[in-house]
């Protein structure tokens, strides 16, 4: 066959107008060896003049400003007395006793949480708060009471030794307002100039201050984990409370950039997040702090995210990833990679049963003496 006969052959078969050459054929690519490609984001900008250890101190600076400001910190009320009081007592199987209790947040608001305190303690022990998603079963199901049994984050938590706090946020529980569950509506006829994040992040601090009051807890070893709205509310927490030694954040609300749904954060109805920012987000704009930026206020204390590529838009998962990894080259360049780490999985919006193992492993790791983790060889 003439030479330039072969090329026409070859040519419509690479087009799809032969047969030949097809997706189907059994022919090896050419491949060679290579460096690997540095991988570019968006994200970069999180470390973007950064160099050393002292030039992220004082970019942590300026973004801890701004996450106060985000969520309007300024103008929070002065913490009142906690003033904590017991209404319910309960042994649960031998292993823990689990108290009803309420406490101070405002000086005309109260607040309600379970308080588990495993039995049979030797020392003071490490105690996590356990924060709940957008369940009607508010903190019962964190308590293990009702609703999904997967997310009885308390119980499952003084089952293995923790000292666990399970506080209700606040339009849940015993303060769902008159317009229903989740709607902030009363609370920013309260609070105008105030933020939702700003409120619930307030009081999980002052669920710190509970815990801490109790002869049990080691102040050194406090941890937070959550779920949904306790997933974002436990790095929001960690953030800004510096007591909290690791963090755990399981399915948590997708950031600013690259979110098709980002409005959703300051919704005009129902559960609203950041109000002060929807003429932001309605122009076309985004806040100076994103969630990369928030997160990595953490480091170098630990942080494990758990989330599913199917939750919510595909495509912003993906980019979760992308952020995860430039706010693990800040526990790099900390020094500290071990304290941070992240699973994605593909099984929707829940805690299955290996997210539960990697969270309490995780926690285990960071917040109990090295001899709690540590495996041995057998004797001869």
């Amino acid at each position: 066959m003439a030479s330039w006969m072969r090329v026409l052959v070859l040519g419509a078969a690479w087009f799809g107008l032969s047969g030949g050459v097809s997706a189907e054929t059994d022919e090896a690519p050419m491949r060679y060896r290579s460096d690997p490609p540095v991988i570019h984001s968006s994200w970069d900008d999180l470390l973007e003049g950064v160099q050393t250890a002292e030039d992220w101190a004082a970019r942590r600076a300026v973004l801890r400003r701004r996450y106060l400001e985000l969520i309007r910190d300024q103008y929070k009320p002065e913490k009142p007395p906690l003033d904590v009081q017991v209404h319910e007592t309960a042994d649960i199987d031998g292993a823990y006793q689990r108290f009803y209790i309420s406490y101070q947040v405002e000086s005309d608001e109260r607040a309600h949480a379970y308080l588990g305190i495993p039995l049979h303690l030797e020392g003071k022990a490490p105690a996590v708060a356990a924060l709940h998603g957008t369940t009607a079963d508010g903190t019962r199901q964190t308590a293990g009471l009702s609703g999904d049994p997967t997310k009885a984050f308390l119980d499952q938590l003084c089952r293995r030794g923790y000292v666990a706090i399970a506080p209700e946020h606040f339009v849940s529980g015993e303060r769902i307002p008159p317009e229903g569950p989740y709607d902030t509506t009363r609370f920013y006829k309260k609070h105008p100039q105030w933020t939702a994040v700003g409120k619930f992040t307030f009081e999980h601090s002052i669920a710190i201050d509970v815990v801490l009051t109790r002869p049990e807890v080691d102040a050194d070893r406090i941890g937070v984990m959550g779920h949904s709205l306790g997933g974002h509310g436990a790095y929001f927490l960690a953030a800004y409370d510096e007591r909290i030694q690791a963090c755990v954040c399981n399915c948590g609300a997708a950031f600013f950039r690259h979110n098709p749904e980002v409005e959703h954060w300051a919704r005009d109805h129902w559960y609203v997040y950041l109000k002060p920012i929807r003429p932001l987000l309605l122009r076309g704009e985004l806040p100076p702090i994103d969630m990369h930026e928030i997160i990595a206020l953490i480091a170098p204390r630990a942080f494990l995210d758990v989330s599913a590529l199917n939750d919510g838009n595909p495509l912003t998962q993906r980019q979760r990833i992308l952020m995860l990894m430039k706010i693990a080259d800040v526990y790099q360049l900390l020094g500290k990679p071990e304290n941070f780490a992240f699973f994605v999985h593909g099984k929707g919006h829940g805690v299955p049963h290996e997210s539960r193992e990697l969270i309490y492993g995780f926690l285990d790791a960071h917040l109990k003496p090295p001899e709690a983790v540590r495996v041995r060889l057998l004797a001869e």
